[in-house]
């Protein structure tokens, strides 16, 4: 993991829905806390956790949901930094160093954004396309390089 310390461990999501791989439409959710602003679901890893456990417990915890199956993992740990004014907020941390994952969801998979801790208040499922014209730009080079790695994989 690269710059460990300064940066909080993350693991961060593509979901695609039940329709892939004919349909590629991919999951984003609307935040509650930043006014029109989309973006993937992701979270922090626990102290002594596994990454992939910590992927499905995110899952669970921010779209009430682990039914889901991983059709890919972004090859390495990818890093951006956090604008000031929420950099204030997550002290000692400038920024997240996350992993990625490809996930589908199950067929019984329902969506259900009232979990305990709410962080999204919509979501929808849009074309590769639209996804960089939705999200924070301190986030877009991270989803660009991630989206553009499993664009050239074949997955999306």
């Amino acid at each position: 993991m690269s710059k460990t310390g300064e940066y909080r461990p993350n693991v961060a999501m593509i979901i695609v829905s039940k329709n892939y791989p004919q349909k590629k439409e991919i999951f984003i959710a609307q935040r509650n806390d930043l006014l029109d602003i989309w973006q993937f679901p992701q979270g922090g890893i626990d102290e002594g956790e596994e990454v992939q456990e910590a992927l499905f417990r995110e899952l669970e915890e921010e779209i009430g949901t682990s039914s889901a199956e991983i059709v890919a993992e972004y090859p390495e740990w990818i890093s951006y930094d956090f604008p000031e004014k929420i950099a204030q907020k997550m002290k000692p941390y400038k920024g997240q160093t996350q992993r990625y994952f490809l996930l589908k969801l199950d067929d019984d998979a329902k969506i259900n954004l009232q979990t305990e801790h709410p962080e999204f208040m919509d979501y929808k499922f849009v074309s590769v396309d639209e996804v960089l014209d939705m999200t924070a730009h301190f986030k877009k080079p991270v989803y660009e390089t991630v989206i553009n790695y499993f664009k050239n994989e074949g997955l999306l």
